[in-house]
């Protein structure tokens, strides 16, 4: 692509990230869920390919050029959120004494903090079905990093719509007096205060659940492809959840929010509702489906996730064979849990 006249849809772009990249609309898509090659691990058999670097800060390099074009595509309030692995050192070349994690993760998240990235979130996937190894000096590895960084201070973030249910009862406190920050607490630390006027109210909780935290319990891809490091779908559904709109304003691409209302029925309490989508400014235009970019396609997964959520993808992939599976793999795909809004048969640019 040379031109940036718009941004595809329900497309797989076929070559390198980078120049796609530079070739699509500034702030045009609402979200980036990708899963690069991690340093040395894997060999997909395409020239120029990510990955097989010498040194693990010329992969972090290579990223770090990657992330600054995905900042210009994101819109305003835009998040990306990137699937992390990390290695250990086969040479001292390579980064670290030999046998050493290299802490490649870690070196990326610095180097896109200080470019500018706000890290809203170090996510703990934990594999519940990981892989054993052969070593004998370390324990296994059961997960991985996906950092979240958001492009602005103030992002689209749908907390509401991943919460989940309440395990713990409601108890009525008397209402406390109000008390100071309790002198313990460093100047950045946190206090109860909302919790505890939730409790006086009778509530465990937002009533519509609970925050599900940083650590999410996810099987690995049970996926039989040609392509053998892909995310499972459950996993790109849940951050896509979270991550990208709904719907968006055609004009000026501000995300459509949903108003919640609580209300006190007797007998139960108070419990919320989730409202309509609604414009969240002032242009009067039509909607249309947030948009969801992988600049590391593979074979489509992250487009999977949203077809399910009913956004829109876009992927870009560099090795043609993985492009051709990914959209073998889309064109056969039926939604199990989405909305029921049909997706349109990819095709490759």
């Amino acid at each position: 692509m040379s031109d940036q006249e718009s941004t595809p849809r329900n497309h797989v772009l076929v070559g390198d990230a980078g120049e796609h990249l530079s070739g699509l609309q500034a702030e045009s898509v609402d979200m980036v869920l990708t899963s690069p090659p991690y340093f040395r691990l894997r060999d997909y058999d395409a020239e120029g390919q990510l990955g097989l670097e010498d040194h693990v800060d010329q992969w972090v390099a290579s990223l770090r050029d990657t992330a600054r074009e995905i900042r210009r595509v994101l819109t305003p309030t835009g998040t990306l959120w990137l699937n992390l692995g990390d290695t250990y050192a086969a040479h001292q070349r390579q980064g670290a004494q030999r046998k050493s994690l290299l802490l490649g993760p870690e070196r990326v998240a610095l180097a896109l903090v200080a470019d500018g990235w706000r890290l809203r979130n170090k996510i703990v996937w934990r594999k519940t079905n990981r892989m054993p190894t052969s070593a004998r000096d370390r324990l296994a590895c059961s997960w991985e990093y996906i950092y979240v960084f958001a492009r602005d201070a103030d992002y689209f973030f749908d907390l509401d719509a991943i919460r989940i249910p309440h395990t713990s009862r409601a108890s009525k406190q008397r209402p406390a007096a109000e008390r100071a920050r309790e002198a313990w607490r460093g100047p950045n630390g946190n206090d109860a205060s909302g919790l505890a006027l939730l409790k006086q109210r009778g509530l465990v909780g937002h009533p519509l659940g609970k925050n599900p935290g940083d650590v999410w319990d996810l099987a690995s891809s049970n996926y039989r492809g040609s392509h053998h490091a892909t995310f499972p779908v459950r996993l790109a559904e849940r951050a896509i959840q979270a991550g990208c709109p709904e719907a968006r304003c055609t004009r000026c691409r501000l995300p459509w929010r949903r108003a919640v209302s609580r209300k006190l029925i007797a007998g139960l309490g108070e419990t919320a509702i989730r409202g309509m989508l609604a414009a969240t400014c002032d242009c009067q235009a039509p909607s249309e489906p947030g948009l969801v970019l992988d600049p590391y396609f593979g074979v489509g997964s992250t487009a999977l996730g949203a077809i399910e959520q009913g956004r829109d993808w876009l992927g870009i992939e560099l090795n043609p064979a993985f492009a051709r599976e990914a959209q073998q793999r889309i064109a056969g795909y039926h939604p199990t849990s989405g909305p029921a809004r049909a997706s349109p048969s990819p095709s490759a640019a």
